[in-house]
């Protein structure tokens, strides 16, 4: 019962994953990252599947092993953040309703940006600045 309870979680997260690369403003990485960890839990071949996918491993190890978030995704999850929340302020929710959204998304945010980025992206960032002298 607890195998299918995992698995049934890494399901859920995988498509709405796969939803997120389709959609913009939805995110993927986040629900890889709860996938994996949710497949780490009960389903190893889907686990071992996630760490070695080509395009979403590498961040989903970084991840795992130092909560390391790339530059890039850092910006692209605050720049979409920051768009909600302009939608937001043109909607027809209550100000109670606008503020919590908006304050929680910037507080995201700070999260965000407070967290490590990969050794090698930052050596990569190191080399491009070395070779542009």
């Amino acid at each position: 019962m607890k195998t299918l309870f995992w698995r049934s979680l890494v399901v859920i997260f995988v498509i709405l994953g796969f939803i997120g690369a389709i959609l913009p403003g939805m995110p993927t990485t986040v629900f890889l990252i709860l996938a994996a960890w949710a497949a780490s839990k009960g389903w190893p071949q889907m686990d071992a599947w996630l760490l070695n996918h080509p395009k979403y491993g590498a961040t989903l190890r970084a991840w795992r092993e130092n909560g390391t978030v790339p530059r890039k995704a850092k910006w692209i999850a605050s720049s979409m953040m920051l768009v909600s929340a302009i939608i937001m302020f043109f909607t027809n929710a209550p100000l109670a309703i606008k503020i919590f959204t908006d304050v929680t998304m910037l507080l995201v945010a700070i999260w965000l940006w407070m967290r490590p980025e990969p050794q090698h992206q930052a050596l990569l960032n190191a080399d491009k600045t070395e070779n542009t002298k």
